[in-house]
């Protein structure tokens, strides 16, 4: 038997899943672990526990559950989050937690002194993407800057998927679409690391290898099959982002074909023509050479439906909490919702954003808020459709995939906010399946279009007509350019 093994390491938890010649699942496992918030404003994981703890038990667990002969495993793919800054030491080890991709804002001032150094435009010109809270090399000035004791001893700043293949492999190495994340050490035209805009912020020699994301890194080494159960010498592919291994695994390959990922946060991928450069939206090569992408994304989405469960429906699950917000009517009577708990991504790039409820009053219920927070969520969403729109990028076809997709209030909110249809295919078990994908794909036992076979259409979500929503959006909209000089004079 020829299997090969996905595992993607998510914000809250993280999947694996063993996958057959043909695309079948014989094995599946999930892992859970927290966010550390040690401040307002920051995110962040241990990587030895969150990334590759679970890495290690999930591989157990399958092979322990599925029987499998480790030798059987062809290739192994990893995903995780990102991009995130992990400075490590001279043997690889962690020097600090992990800080987490656009959700981690602290790097606010070191974005705007590299954007007055260099020059916004001039960053987006070379590195495609406006600089962000997305964005890597901010992150590492800011490390440089306020934690020079740790900086002086950072042998290799890696992101979540490189410290896993690193784990696994030894090698240090990084996908082109996750290091486009490092602006401004990235060149989108070149394809290479570059210190020509900011040489003071990291020596290049301190970054990984450049790879594509279904080339071979390594093999598994001695001592991580025998943390793993893996078989010594198993190839392991380069990896990438989580949310590209989930576009993946619901087939986005064609030009105009978008994933919408249901998750922590809302995260988009389009497959383009040509490069898409609008500095609204962000841009890197695809996991393929020749290919490009579009993406974009909220910062707060499914962090925010877990924020309100455990602080305004404590005791309550999230099942409970959409049936009160199913009886609710659309529209939640009159209530907007702002969902700029961690200040937001994509197209406003504001991280002083703030989250608000807005028109509530003495008839408002849990199940209303809750709606609201569902439907601003929702509105967000059509917020960057508009711009995809806008930049004459309009998808052709919207593939939906995540957690989130189980909710059908919020998969409707959303169609119905941005007027699109949004197909369903039938495995959602998403970036874990995408990536042992991937891992077939590497060692020429798939072909990319295979994707189709191995996790075809299951249903599709109509947008309806919904007055309310056309009222409200507007407004929605309104709500936050009125709102916005109050937000970044708040502490």
């Amino acid at each position: 038997m020829s299997l090969t093994l996905g595992i993607d390491i998510g914000t809250y938890s993280s999947k694996g899943v063993l996958v057959d010649s043909q695309g079948a699942i014989i094995a599946s496992a999930a892992r859970a672990h927290d966010m550390i918030v040690p401040r307002a404003g920051w995110a962040e994981h241990d990587a030895n526990r969150d990334w590759w703890g679970d890495f290690v038990a999930i591989t157990r667990e399958l092979l322990a559950t599925s029987g499998a002969d480790p030798r059987d495993i062809a290739a192994v793919a990893a995903s995780a989050i990102g991009p995130c800054m992990l400075p490590v030491g001279d043997d690889g080890a962690p020097l600090m937690n992990g800080v987490l991709y656009g959700v981690d804002t602290r790097a606010a001032a070191q974005i705007d002194a590299l954007n007055g150094q260099i020059g916004a435009e001039v960053i987006h010109a070379r590195c495609g993407n406006a600089l962000t809270s997305q964005s890597v090399g901010p992150k590492i000035l800011w490390l440089a800057q306020t934690r020079p004791d740790i900086f002086a001893k950072t042998a290799m700043v890696l992101t979540s998927t490189s410290y896993l293949t690193w784990k696994l492999t030894g090698e240090y190495v990084i996908d082109h679409y996750t290091a486009a994340n490092f602006s401004p050490l990235y060149d989108v035209h070149t394809q290479n690391w570059t210190a020509d805009l900011a040489p003071d912020i990291l020596p290049l020699s301190k970054l990984p290898r450049l790879q594509w994301s279904t080339q071979i890194a390594g093999h598994v080494t001695a001592q991580a099959a025998a943390e793993t159960g893996l078989a010594v010498g198993t190839p392991v592919t380069c990896g990438t982002i989580d949310a590209a291994a989930e576009a993946v695994s619901v087939g986005v390959q064609h030009a105009g074909q978008m994933m919408m990922m249901y998750g922590s946060t809302i995260f988009i991928i389009q497959v383009t023509a040509d490069p898409v450069r609008d500095p609204r939206l962000w841009y890197a090569p695809w996991l393929f050479a020749g290919s490009y992408a579009s993406m974009a994304g909220l910062a707060t989405s499914g962090t925010l439906t877990t924020w309100f469960r455990d602080t305004l429906g404590q005791g309550t699950s999230f099942s409970d909490l959409v049936a009160e917000a199913g009886i609710s009517p659309k529209g939640a009577k009159g209530l907007l919702c702002l969902p700029y708990f961690s200040g937001e991504r994509t197209p406003l790039y504001d991280t002083r954003a703030r989250g608000a409820f807005f028109g509530l009053n003495l008839t408002h219920t849990r199940g209303d808020m809750f709606r609201a927070a569902i439907e601003g969520i929702a509105a967000a969403t059509a917020h960057v459709l508009e711009t995809y729109a806008e930049v004459g990028a309009a998808p052709a076809q919207i593939m939906a995939v995540g957690g989130g997709t189980k909710n059908a209030l919020w998969m409707q909110a959303t169609s119905d906010f941005a007027g699109v249809p949004q197909q369903v295919c039938a495995k959602t078990v998403g970036a874990s399946y995408g990536n042992a994908f991937l891992a077939a794909v590497a060692i020429g036992a798939a072909q990319p279009a295979d994707i189709a076979r191995w996790n075809p259409n299951a249903s599709t979500v109509q947008p309806q007509n919904v007055p309310e929503y056309a009222v409200q959006y507007p407004l929605w909209r309104r709500l936050y350019a009125q709102t916005k000089d109050i937000m970044h004079a708040l502490p």
